[in-house]
């Protein structure tokens, strides 16, 4: 088994929803918008965001923000507003002492991923990314890890593991391409879909479980 690992990003290695709700709260008061565009805005964003959200938000409540400086303004305050625990960065520097190739496979639109993995000093730790914006696809999408692999410089045929929330993006698309899965407990599961390998609380227990295997 090949010592790569690819990590969802929102929700496993970085907390979105405190960082959604912050950047919400402060666009919208930074524009003086009304309670009910915030609502507009938390529910809409509430499992992911592009540039479309804000030029539908500019038309459903006539503002005068042209919709491209609100998206790079929720992008700021998101890539701001973003975490990921110091706990988590040290887990990822073991896994590249011990030889790991990490990668992060992510749904989302390319910039604010980016961002995100910028501001948090993620970006410093994996080997490549790959984002659904870049191509237009989503995990599952067998397409996605592919290009995770490619750009991590290494082939899935050699075999590694997914590490994510999603059941059917994460755990769903690492098991088509050939991953070892570990799931990040809290969403449903959906019938029919086969079990994680490994099931546990939060990713740095994942973590542990990859320095195991290389023991």
């Amino acid at each position: 088994m090949a010592r790569l690992v690819f990590f969802d990003l929102d929700g496993t290695l970085a907390d979105r929803q405190s960082a959604l709700s912050d950047a919400v709260t402060s666009l919208c008061r930074s524009h003086t918008l009304p309670p009910d565009a915030e609502q507009w805005l938390r529910t809409e964003l509430a499992d992911r965001a592009n540039a479309d959200d804000f030029a539908r938000l500019r038309e459903a409540f006539g503002l005068d923000v042209p919709a491209a400086d609100l998206w790079q303004e929720y992008v700021d305050l998101m890539s701001a507003a973003v975490t990921c625990r110091p706990e988590v960065l040290e887990g990822l520097a073991r896994l590249r002492a011990a030889a790991w190739t990490i990668g992060v496979v992510t749904n989302g639109a390319g910039d604010i991923q980016r961002a995100k993995l910028a501001t948090t000093g993620l970006a410093d730790l994996v080997d490549g990314v790959a984002v659904s914006g870049d191509l237009e696809i989503r995990k599952p999408d067998l397409r996605l890890f592919q290009l995770g692999a490619t750009r991590c410089g290494v082939s899935l045929a050699d075999g590694g593991w997914m590490v994510g929330d999603n059941p059917a993006g994460d755990i769903g698309g690492g098991h088509q391409a050939g991953l070892r899965t570990i799931w990040l407990r809290g969403r449903p599961w959906p019938d029919g879909l086969p079990a994680a390998h490994y099931v546990v609380a939060d990713v740095a227990d994942a973590i542990t479980i990859l320095l195991n295997e290389t023991e």
